[in-house]
């Protein structure tokens, strides 16, 4: 069979001979890659060819040369890398070639190829002509009629744009920018050429930062995009608008000019255009100016708490705007359909969304601005009216002082329970969710003996409705048992205003949850809901965790023996997904009943076994089943013990799989829980324990972050069994050093935040370690130690970017070790300035740090005296 029969069985609608022609192709890329890239590049360039075959040979190509995984992209690179030169020249060659191909969408595919063999090679100092290329097939006026070379030639300049580091294309800046803005200027004669330069446009933008900071480069820049905003063209509009989107998101603090003379009318304008597509990018330009501001509102609060100056100011195009966008927003809740599809955005959602950030960025004033419409809105007979007034009312809740919107939401209370019975379902799923942020953002308004009956029959009868209602319900009736569990004080009320309500909804949300399938994720949002209510159960409601607790174990016994009537996968992901529920509300009821839950620990554990076993290697069932056996090991603490010999098998396979980091992260979780239930009975596993995490640690599979919670983890085992972790301490502490000496590069944001956490970790075993020696006769062998935990404790305080957590956790260890010597065993240590420093008071810190310093300070002063 030839490349061209090959290729285009990949595209056959036979499974069977698309499968075959895929193998083949594989097995060709692995057996000989020099002759197969060779063979696809050719097809690419061949015009003899037919389009759809030379189309799949342009995707094979690439996808031979990068992919989505960063470890098989690096391999793909560097397999590329060392091709004898002369076939990566062909390849190359064909690949421009084919850019002016006048064949279909033969160009596109061709200026991915381009790019994908650039993003390979510049990184490494090579094919650096391929700019001037590139430019010279867009500047050249010999190709003035090459209309599809143009086009091609700019979308290769838009992918390099969008897969390259900026700092490598920095240099060729200028050039690109000339090229890319000359083919997006409005005299350009081809649409189509304005199209692939606005979006080479905006793939650019984050490197010519330089061009952006010169005002007249700049200018002649927004003059462009502006314009480009008026094209005839609907594509040209949508990506000149996401161009201004961007532009708003990285050169905010340039804008004032532009939004005064220009930006202001076009997004207005953009917004009423009656092209879907041109209006949500129009919106979408005013939501990320309200996020902007928002966030510019949060650092300049931040800075005046610790007496600075914000780096970046707020210039309130928000509030400036509110009086023309706001009705704007307005008319365009109006524009819903009745049967919208709910995964697929459109401007009645996207209007509602802006108006929800508009609230935020501007708080109070945008009340008296919305209020109107609601009350000329919510009773009236379309009902598009009486939804758009509804999802205004909600959308307006997260913002202005709760003060001023308590006396709107006991005014509208009423009428949206009411509501809930309203004819249009459209109306019913936005009312569900608007009572839903009333009880999470006001519950202080919801008076329980006025409200809460009528409240809690309308979202419990909301429950039978279609699925996105009984969803929205459950929400609903989640927030009220969070938000009404404690009082403004953060004390949990007894008895709890929910009391008399609590066997009605959750009998009601048992009911619900007997659905045989989960649309809308209804099923497990019910769940979730009972999961709430049997957490936040008072003394006067445990009858009814009780009683739950036997409904769901019994739900679990059952499902377990039917699982061998499973059919399809359809069948194995729904007994899946019920499981999962299961575990989540019996993790719930253990830590609501604590030690309450001892008589029916046998007959959980049983289940829990027998369905870790029935799960195989699906691994969010595993998930679930190891955190409701660690939270059952919390509870029953050392009467957990009968059951460690059944139990351990199983979760020495979850600790090996380091490919499956999530369940190997819950399976360290679970060593912990064990190993602080057991306390000191845990020592005759803690070797078992201890070598698999140093394996584990070693591994070059298993991810990175996973390498956190076993460091913390040595922390508990150390915690649990005292001085009987000796036989660990040596290797343990070496661990703990070389991992602490890891520091991050300063750029890399990825590395920064990893290194926080791993000090984090490292931190709390350090106190673990510490904290399980105190006391003991071995505490002694700490004291060598002592300056390598310091160094790290000292390192980490000097680190600007260390959270409140790592902060707290730091000083708190200095104040662990004097605690641990105080007759001065280590006072030589504890006497060095940096400590002096850091243990005066720091405004700076948070509320709980600046105590942590308070109690460190003297017991390092007792242990220095």
């Amino acid at each position: 069979m030839n490349a061209a029969e090959l290729l285009a069985n990949t595209l056959s609608a036979d499974a069977h001979t698309r499968q075959d022609a895929t193998q083949k192709l594989e097995s060709a890329s692995q057996e000989n890659y020099p002759a197969y890239v060779s063979m696809l590049s050719s097809e690419l360039v061949n015009e003899g060819s037919q389009p759809h075959v030379r189309n799949a040979a342009g995707l094979a190509l690439k996808n031979a040369l990068t992919a989505r995984d960063i470890n098989r992209s690096q391999d793909y690179a560097n397999r590329w890398l060392v091709l004898d030169p002369s076939t990566r020249a062909k390849v190359k060659q064909d690949a421009l070639t084919a850019l002016g191909s006048q064949t279909g969408k033969i160009g596109t595919v061709a200026a991915q190829v381009v790019a994908a063999i650039a993003s390979v090679e510049l990184p490494q100092n090579q094919w650096m002509e391929v700019i001037e290329i590139l430019l010279g097939f867009v500047n050249n006026s010999a190709n003035a009629s090459n209309t599809p070379l143009r086009v091609a030639t700019l979308q290769a300049i838009g992918f390099l744009c969008e897969t390259i580091k900026p700092e490598i294309l920095a240099a060729r800046s200028n050039e690109i920018l000339t090229a890319v803005i000359h083919g997006a200027r409005k005299d350009e004669p081809s649409t189509d050429v304005q199209h692939a330069a606005i979006i080479a446009l905006l793939n650019s933008l984050e490197f010519v930062r330089e061009n952006f900071e010169r005002e007249g480069e700049r200018n002649y820049i927004m003059q462009v995009v502006c314009e480009a905003t008026q094209n005839p063209e609907v594509a040209v509009q949508v990506g000149a608008f996401e161009c201004l989107v961007k532009i708003m998101t990285l050169y905010y603090d340039k804008m004032g000019f532009y939004m005064e003379q220009a930006l202001f009318g076009l997004t207005v304008l953009g917004m009423k255009h009656s092209e879907d597509a041109i209006a949500l990018q129009a919106i979408e330009f005013w939501s990320t100016v309200c996020e902007l501001e928002t966030e510019l509102a949060w650092e300049l609060s931040e800075a005046n708490e610790y007496g600075e100056v914000p780096e970046n100011e707020s210039r309130f195009f928000a509030k400036v705007a509110l009086p023309e966008i706001v009705p704007v927003l307005l008319t365009l809740l109006t524009r819903q359909e009745e049967d919208a599809d709910e995964e697929e955005w459109n401007v009645s959602m996207a209007a509602g969304t802006c108006l929800g950030l508009l609230a935020t960025a501007v708080g109070d004033i945008i009340v008296e601005a919305v209020i109107p419409f609601i009350e000329a809105n919510i009773r009236a007979p379309d009902w598009h009216q009486r939804e758009a007034a509804v999802m205004a009312f909600g959308s307006i809740l997260d913002g202005p002082d709760p003060i001023v919107l308590t006396p709107l939401v006991n005014q509208a209370l009423m009428i949206l329970i009411a509501m809930m019975t309203d004819s249009v379902p459209a109306v019913k799923d936005t009312v569900s969710w608007t009572l839903g942020r009333i009880c999470d953002l006001l519950v202080g308004t919801i008076k329980p003996d006025a409200h809460l009956h009528p409240l809690i029959s309308a979202l419990v009868n909301g429950l039978q409705d279609n699925p996105r209602i009984a969803t929205n319900c459950c929400w609903a009736l989640i927030n009220l048992a969070d938000q009404m569990a404690f009082n403004d004080e953060g004390v949990q009320q007894i008895p709890s205003p929910l009391a008399p309500y609590y066997e009605g909804i959750v009998q009601a949300l048992l009911r619900s949850t007997e659905s045989a399938t989960n649309e809308g994720n209804f099923r497990t949002a019910a769940y979730q809901a009972i999961t709430s209510y049997v957490g936040h159960a008072t003394p006067e409601s445990i009858p009814v965790v009780q009683s739950t607790t036997l409904v769901i174990i019994q739900r679990m016994e059952h499902l377990i023996s039917v699982q061998n009537q499973i059919l399809g996968v359809d069948d194995r992901n729904n007994w899946n997904d019920l499981q999962s529920n299961f575990c989540s509300v019996l993790t719930s009821t253990i830590r609501t009943l604590e030690k309450g839950f001892q008589p029916l620990a046998d007959r959980v554990m049983t289940a829990l076994l027998q369905l870790i076993q029935a799960a195989g290697k699906t691994s969010t069932v595993l998930e679930d089943a190891f955190l409701a056996v660690g939270t059952l090991a919390a509870a029953l603490e050392q009467g957990f013990a009968p059951y460690m010999q059944a139990f351990l098998p199983y979760l020495a396979p979850a600790l090996k799989a380091h490919e499956d980091s999530q369940l190997c992260t819950v399976a360290i979780g679970v060593i912990g829980d064990l190993s602080r239930a057991l306390g000191e009975q845990s020592a005759q596993y803690a070797g078992a324990f201890m070598t698999v995490l140093l394996e584990n640690l070693q591994s070059d599979v298993l991810n990175r972050n996973v390498k956190i919670p076993i460091l913390s983890c040595f922390g508990d085992i150390a915690l649990a069994i005292g001085a009987a972790f000796e036989p660990y301490l040596s290797t343990t502490m070496g661990v703990l050093r070389q991992a602490g000496s890891v520091q991050p590069n300063p750029l890399d944001a990825d590395l920064v935040e990893y290194v926080g956490q791993l000090r984090e970790g490292i931190l709390e075993a350090y106190t673990g370690i510490v904290a399980g020696f105190k006391h003991t006769e071995k505490v002694t062998l700490l004291i060598a130690h002592v300056p390598h935990i310091l160094e790290l404790v000292q390192r980490t305080l000097a680190d600007t970017e260390k959270t409140d957590a790592v902060h707290k956790a730091a000083v708190g260890l200095i104040g662990d070790l004097a605690d641990t010597f105080p007759e001065g065993q280590i006072k030589q240590y504890l006497l060095a300035e940096w400590i002096n420093s850091e243990l005066r008071p720091k405004q700076r810190a948070a509320a709980d740090t600046r105590k942590t310093i308070r109690w460190a300070r003297e017991v390092v002063k007792r242990a220095t005296a």
